[in-house]
């Protein structure tokens, strides 16, 4: 067995340093030049996300197990599943992103554009405890897996802990952040350790382990058989629910996609982590928890006392400083990523105070703060990964759910015409985030420290964010260009034409007609921002609060009551998308068909003008 199995270890290792050696040999690997600025390649943002999903190893199996046992060497795979779908829905909300000019902010951005500013303000709650939680849970697992071979005092742990979380914080104060070569070099590390603790595993793995396997499987079927359709639906969420942990940090990649130049990088990373971590965690997963382990008092430390178990005590050492390396690396990816946040919230909003930076260029007030809150996090939960887990669920499932809503109402508004290079299945999303959701309220009605960190910080960012909305939302400049009421009256009443057209148009439409005697009207949101005005007959208002077909009344009451005396012939274009595609077009074709009663003085006409055909006469 030793013999096979040191020649399986060599091979993978003869192969992994080929594959690296080729790799480097290329130009522009992990970033390159081009319209003055450096971009981030495919791989470089892949890499980041990929470390920052990989800590999960080593504590989501764990905390898998102690709720649904063997089980979950069943639901990480279906989980695993469940994420690679999801992330196609992410590169698909990168390229909406980048079709109205946003690059990166993720679901924060996202929910911001589609849903506006209350529910924006819910998914940076969501966010921020989910960073919270990241850098307190991997600060905790850091410890613990570093120092699982000697024994040490609660207090003392305790101690190391805060003092990761300031020495992470402090780094960052220093302007010292992760890049992408630092990055690709613990990647390197960490691919030669783990593939070498998979290979090893695997071939350890004994008769009795590949029944365990497969007997979790026939388990987990079985459970689904028992009782009713709801008792089985209910075991899938809560299962899911369990495993989700092992997959945190996927939506990385759209939050990172400001680094990259197109969305098609982002659909790059995706797909390489599909076939990297999407195939490694689930993999390890099921050969650590086949084992003859006491999981309960190895809990917080299972992927490196499992090292231990299968290439002695050193291998064990190495495995647990890469832990620590990595765990350590995703504590400093949340202070990043939260600061970025933080920073994209206050520029919108005005509050230059706090992202003001030091002679490092460093937030430094946003990193104290983070600090702070990290610590205070550790201290109450007493470093407590399993309280810390319970938490983080909450925040991570929350963010699924919105931005899986937030993109459901997109293409329920917009259908699929302005984007048409990438887009998913509208059935498949609606399931994703019925799943989602079901997750959230499991949960939330399970997990009570999760929900009152996750509800404490919603309120509170509610109650902060929407004050300050009304006093400091960009869309007030915008609204302040809108085109008034009156200006279009006027324009109509000073033509002496006693026939009058009004054409409403779609903000992203231009073709706008020489007719002195037509009027042109376009409704757009101020969160898009206001459309050029392409000719005085050109008129823009702002859709605040109503609906689209209220504002189209709003305009129909002033013209009738302004302009008794003008035909006026209301002009609709004709709905192109199929209904399964976009059900708002029969919903707002249902809606127009009330206005001839409200105003049976008007002409009203849905028209398409089809490309002339050029007819050639007789010669």
């Amino acid at each position: 067995m030793f013999t096979e199995r040191f020649f399986v270890v060599a091979a993978i290792n003869i192969v992994l340093l080929g594959g690296f050696a080729y790799l480097l040999t290329k130009k522009n690997l992990l970033a390159y030049f081009s319209a003055g600025r450096w971009w981030l390649t495919w791989l470089s943002i892949a890499i980041i996300t990929l470390m920052d999903e990989l800590t999960s190893i080593f504590y989501a199996p764990g905390e898998a197990f102690r709720v649904i046992g063997t089980n979950a060497i069943v639901y990480l795979i279906i989980t695993s599943a469940l994420m690679r779908v999801l992330s196609t829905r992410m590169v698909e909300i990168a390229e909406i992103l980048e079709l109205h000019g946003v690059r990166g902010g993720g679901v924060y951005s996202f929910s911001y554009m589609v849903l506006g500013p209350t529910i924006s303000f819910v998914a940076i709650a969501s966010i921020l405890v989910a960073y919270i939680l990241t850098a307190s849970i991997s600060t905790v697992s850091a410890v613990q897996n570093s120092m699982s071979f000697f024994s040490m005092s609660p207090s003392v742990i305790l101690a190391l802990e805060i003092s990761i979380v300031w020495f992470v914080a402090g780094l960052n104060i220093l302007g010292i952040k992760e890049n992408a070569k630092v990055t690709f070099g613990v990647f390197v590390a960490a691919t030669f350790i783990l593939m070498s603790l998979l290979a090893m595993g695997l071939v350890d793995m004994s008769p009795e382990n590949w029944h365990v396997a497969g007997k979790s499987f026939y388990t987990a079927a079985t459970d689904l058989e028992k009782g009713s359709w709801i008792d089985a639906y209910y075991l899938i969420i809560l299962s899911i629910s369990s495993s989700i942990l092992a997959y945190s940090g996927i939506e990385s990649v759209i939050q990172t996609a400001g680094l990259v130049k197109s969305w098609h990088d982002v659909r790059k990373a995706y797909i390489f982590l599909g076939v990297t971590i999407g195939i490694f965690t689930p993999l390890l997963a099921m050969i650590v928890l086949s084992q003859q382990i006491d999981f309960g008092a190895h809990e917080t430390d299972l992927i490196t006392y499992f090292a231990s178990l299968i290439g002695g005590l050193h291998f064990g050492y190495i495995v647990g400083f890469l832990a620590s390396i990595l765990l350590m690396m995703a504590v400093n990816t949340a202070f990043v990523a939260s600061s970025e946040l933080i920073e994209r919230v206050a520029h919108r909003y005005g509050f230059r105070w706090i992202i003001k930076t030091n002679k490092r260029q460093s937030l430094f007030r946003i990193h104290i703060f983070n600090a702070l809150f990290y610590s205070l996090v550790i201290v109450i939960t007493g470093g407590s990964q399993k309280t810390l887990a319970e938490m983080y669920a909450l925040g991570l499932i929350a963010s699924f759910t919105i931005n899986m809503g937030s993109l459901l109402i997109y293409r329920y508004s917009k259908g699929t015409k302005d984007v048409r290079a990438y887009n998913t299945s509208r059935l498949g999303t609606l399931i994703l985030f019925v799943i989602f959701l079901s997750c959230f309220l499991y949960l939330a009605y399970h997990k009570p420290y999760g929900t009152a960190m996750w509800g404490t910080a919603t309120l509170i960012f509610l109650a902060i964010g929407l004050k300050v909305a009304q006093k400091r939302a960009p869309e007030i400049n915008q609204i302040k260009q809108t085109d008034a009421p009156l200006n279009m009256i006027f324009y109509i009443a000073e033509n002496d034409a006693p026939a009058v057209n009004i054409y409403f148009r779609r903000p992203q439409e231009t073709n706008i007609g020489p007719d002195v005697s037509s009027v042109f009207i376009s409704i757009y949101s101020p969160r898009q921002g206001i459309p050029e005005k392409l000719a005085p007959n050109h008129f823009r208002f702002a859709n605040r609060n109503l609906t689209l077909y209220d504002c189209v009344v709003e305009i129909l009451y002033a013209l009738d009551y302004e302009l008794p005396e003008k035909q006026i012939t209301v002009h609709f274009g004709w709905p192109l998308s199929s209904w399964i595609d976009r059900l708002a077009i029969g919903v707002m074709v249902f809606s127009i068909m009330r206005l001839p009663k409200l105003f049976p003085r008007f002409d009203f006409a849905i028209e398409y003008f089809g490309r002339a055909a050029k007819v050639k006469g007789p010669k």
